[in-house]
């Protein structure tokens, strides 16, 4: 029986979370011959990508927080100020990491996730296709992965 070979624990640990992952990224390159590929070159790395809106006084009207991995932006954060919504400025930050990822990094694909009361609209008028759909994440919202062909 497995509860009397093994002790449980719970706590937050940071050193054991670094040891897992090590080792899973270790296993997984073993069995993968394209991460096995990747393993020392450029794209094997997350590498950040933020993309900043300032008003005229410097304050932050929105921005884009995200990264690169292989040939894929991740888009984690869009966020417009209210005041700017509607002015064209999400599909401008959008447009901007796209172009600097394609251009600069390589991508040739976006992918995201957003909630049903955020912009699942916004991005399907920008060229993104629905994927996946989660219902009840978290319960009553419904979570949508969205990607899109960049380069």
């Amino acid at each position: 029986m497995v509860s009397r070979m093994f002790r449980i624990e719970t706590e937050v640990d940071r050193g054991r979370r670094d040891l897992l992952h090590r080792r899973l990224r270790d296993a997984n390159t073993a069995a993968s011959p394209v991460l096995r590929a990747l393993r020392g070159t450029p794209g094997e790395r997350e590498l950040p990508l933020h993309v900043w809106a300032l008003d005229g006084t410097g304050e932050l009207a929105g921005g884009l927080v995200g990264h690169t991995w292989t040939t894929w932006l991740h888009v984690t954060y869009l966020w417009v100020d209210g005041r700017w919504r509607g002015a064209g400025l999400g599909s401008q930050l959008l447009a901007t990491a796209e172009s600097l990822s394609r251009d600069e990094r390589g991508c040739v694909n976006s992918r995201l996730e957003t909630w049903d009361f955020q912009a699942p609209e916004f991005y399907r008028k920008r060229g993104y296709e629905v994927v996946c759909v989660i219902p009840d994440y978290p319960p009553g919202v419904t979570e949508y992965t969205l990607t899109k062909r960049i380069g």
